[in-house]
């Protein structure tokens, strides 16, 4: 034999496998998405996660590995999210190790990816509401021809009645037991068990003990307990399922907003229909009339309303002209407009939000870290009671196995935990929907339940008590000051340097150099001098500044410098939103970069005995230290750029969907209205939602306390076991769901 000929071809396809295998690596590359922070991400959809022992298993396979950072599934979007040590790392080796484990998964992207990792979601419904109306049908009947046998039929009587019950039963649960025999059965393929596999197993167990007795002639049988554990088992995970469904119908119904491309401007003035994805920052877009805002971006040319109801909760339309900035999901009502690209697609606003009601579950608080531990220990726990069970009651009644494998089977279907698996998600799941419904995003159920536990509230003040778009009066400046401050506003995000702008239009001067410090204000290089706007005293670094200025100052080394007097109007519901809090025993506060003069004025006509004025970030963030020193969780509601790490640094933290992106990304939460009462109803939905959590965690715990001792007793039948744990079940989504029926933002503002 010629080995070179054998050898030439083995080779080149090795080096086929080779180049699949790089290109693969590639593409996963390709879906790694980097934020603003540089940190790199994976996102997955994970078809094949059923319970919050998959999500303990993924989660605990993934965080033993050393090319991941952090791994977090989200189980009603049925979505992996993977922070990677580094945008350089291989996601292939990590795809496989899921796929061994029994989680194949494919890559999502950004809008497609939240529509995808919960596509399965309709279909799945549909045949688990296929299965329960089989396990339905055959539960009736099965039970019908019971009655005859339990009654005292005998003989050849009872025998007919047991086969005719075989002969429903047994299609019945082949049918209907799918969902649990295909995820029990995928589950040990992979080496590993979960929640369906000792279901799987009672209900089998169950079946083959009835076709046992009914063959040799038994004088009982139980086919009525294993269909009658599958319809029950199926109610409790069709609710589950269609609550998800609902819970995903929140994000897609925010995925469909997004338009899926955008006419781009080219330099020849022709335009050019671009997918989302592959619109850049800095391109200019033409938007029609009854078009939505694909992506964040500023007009530059062209005067229209909008309709804003996405961002306020308001639908009352908006003027909007040029230098105003638009967010992705809004809907342009009337006029043609250009607007260049600000932030791509991936990190818009409309993504944001989507990202956050997508998270809901995904925190990892006091009450989530409990069950995962549950989830983990729950599976080789519950087999261990069984065989125990069934050894005992073997010696017990000294060989009768029959007796002995019922009670076993009895312990492994009451002892099922879906009651602590869905007492935190559902309720946080609820909860997130209750929040949309009041124009509050979350980012985890971790900072709702952080929020339940705050005593204390700070607020910033410009643009969080009062709006974000404060004005300037009438004042004299001249026109090369003008032209300056006109160029460092424009550099600027600030609400301060917005309102100059808008005051100040008119030809900017050219800035080079620009950058923003946090606290203090925009600074440049404008006709090769120095210049800056923001704080007089920083200003007065380098220029000449007035004594007396406390606004906002504008600038140019060496040369005496000009102020702006801002006015500001008080945020809609924010007086209301504070005595709610001081009402539920929630102190509050004023933590300001402003000056001493307007931080009173506005603390006076708020009712605020406490306001610190003049603080700059350094000193938001020690106030915050001081207070968590004496025991407090403070909740810090802000909204600027220096806000940011005063919003990182508290126990929990809210921004209004005005605020900066920085504010944005640090705070927990998001209030989309554009008054303040999502703040307090926020807080009250939170409490509400601890409640929930704390009565379903007592409602499971007290139904295994009380009912497993009765099965290892022997004093529960199989069925009278899936009654039991139906019903724990049952207990705990019917009780998250009463979380739906809170007060809206209507009703509570009544």
């Amino acid at each position: 034999m010629n080995m070179v000929a054998v050898g030439r071809p083995l080779a080149r396809a090795r080096d086929e496998v080779a180049r699949g295998i790089l290109a693969s690596a590639a593409e996963m590359r390709a879906e790694v998405r980097i934020d603003a922070a540089g940190t790199a991400s994976l996102r997955f959809a994970v078809a094949n996660v059923r319970c919050g022992g998959c999500v303990a298993t993924i989660e605990r396979v993934l965080g033993a590995r050393a090319d991941v950072a952090a791994a977090r599934v989200n189980l009603t979007l049925r979505q992996l999210v993977i922070t990677l040590p580094t945008p350089q790392t291989n996601a292939l080796p990590i795809v496989e190790a899921l796929a061994g484990l029994g989680f194949p998964v494919t890559p999502v992207t950004s809008f497609e990816g939240t529509e995808a990792g919960g596509a399965d979601g309709s279909g799945v419904s549909k045949g688990l509401i296929r299965a329960l109306a089989v396990a339905g049908f055959g539960m009736a009947n099965v039970m019908a021809l019971s009655v005859g046998s339990w009654a005292g039929a005998e003989g050849e009587t009872r025998t007919v009645f047991h086969w005719l019950s075989a002969l429903i039963a047994v299609p019945v649960v082949i049918y209907a037991g799918r969902p649990f025999f295909s995820s029990a059965w995928g589950a040990l393929r992979s080496g590993r068990v979960n929640m369906d596999v000792p279901i799987a197993l009672a209900v089998g167990l169950t079946l083959l003990l009835s076709l046992f007795e009914t063959v040799s002639g038994g004088a009982h049988v139980f086919f009525d307990a294993a269909v009658s554990l599958l319809f029950f088992l199926l109610v409790g995970r069709t609710l589950d399922h269609l609550m998800r469904d609902r819970a995903r119908s929140a994000v897609t119904g925010l995925v469909r907003l997004a338009p899926r491309g955008a006419d781009v401007c080219q330099l020849d003035g022709s335009l050019v229909w671009t997918a989302i994805d592959g619109v850049r920052v800095g391109d200019v877009l033409a938007i029609a009339p009854g078009a939505r805002i694909p992506v964040d971006c500023c007009i530059i040319e062209g005067m229209t309303d909008l309709d804003r109801a996405l961002v306020t909760g308001e639908s009352v339309s908006v003027a909007a002209r040029p230098g105003d900035m638009l967010e992705a999901g809004t809907l342009n009502l009337t006029g043609t407009i250009a607007a260049r690209v600000v932030r791509p697609a991936s990190e818009s606003f409309l993504a944001q939000i989507i990202a956050m009601q997508g998270a809901a579950e995904n925190g990892r608080g006091r009450y989530v870290r409990i069950a995962d531990r549950v989830a983990r220990l729950y599976a080789p726990a519950v087999h261990l009671m069984a065989l125990g069970t069934f050894l005992g009651w073997l010696a017990y009644t000294e060989g009768d196995w029959r007796r002995a494998l019922f009670v076993a089977i009895s312990v492994l279907i009451i002892t099922c935990p879906c009651a602590l698996g869905l007492a935190v998600p559902v309720a946080h799941v609820v909860a997130a929907g209750r929040l949309l419904r009041l124009g509050v995003l979350m980012k985890d159920g971790s900072a709702l339940e952080r929020l339940a536990e705050i005593d204390s509230a700070v607020f910033d003040k410009t643009g969080t008590l009062t709006t974000g778009t404060p004005w300037i009066a009438d004042m004299a400046i001249g026109a090369a000051d003008g032209a300056g401050a006109l160029a460092l506003a424009r550099a600027s995000e600030h609400p301060a340097a917005r309102a100059i702008a808008r005051y100040l239009e008119g030809a900017a001067a050219i800035v080079s150099e620009v950058k923003e410090l946090p606290g203090n204000g925009v600074e440049g290089v404008i006709g090769g001098c120095r210049a800056r706007l923001g704080r007089a005293a920083w200003v007065g670094e380098i220029a000449a500044v007035p004594a007396g200025m406390d606004g906002p100052v504008f600038g140019f080394e060496g040369r005496p410098a000009v102020g702006f007097a801002l006015s500001e109007t008080l945020r809609p519901g924010a007086r209301a939103a504070l005595k709610a809090l001081q009402a539920g025993g929630v102190p509050v506060a004023m933590l300001s970069g402003d000056a001493a003069a307007r931080v009173a004025g506005v603390a006076a006509a708020l009712g605020m005995s406490e306001a610190v004025a003049a603080a700059s970030p350094a000193d938001k963030i020690a106030w915050l230290e001081s207070m968590r020193g004496e025991g407090r969780k403070v909740l810090m509601v802000g909204d600027g750029l220096n806000d940011a790490p005063a919003l990182a640094a508290a126990h929990v933290s809210m921004a209004p969907a005005s605020a900066s992106d920085a504010g944005r990304t640090a705070a927990d939460f998001i209030v989309l209205r554009d008054g303040l009462d999502g703040v307090p109803q926020a807080w009250q939905t939170a409490r509400d939602t601890a409640r929930i959590v704390r009565q379903n965690f007592m409602a499971a715990f007290g139904y295994n306390i009380v009912t497993i001792p009765l099965a290892v007793a022997g004093l529960v039948t199989p069925l009278g076991a899936a009654l039991a744990m139906s019903a724990s079940s049952l207990v705990v989504i019917a009780n998250a769901l009463r979380l739906s029926r809170g007060k809206t933002r209507e009703s509570a503002a009544a």
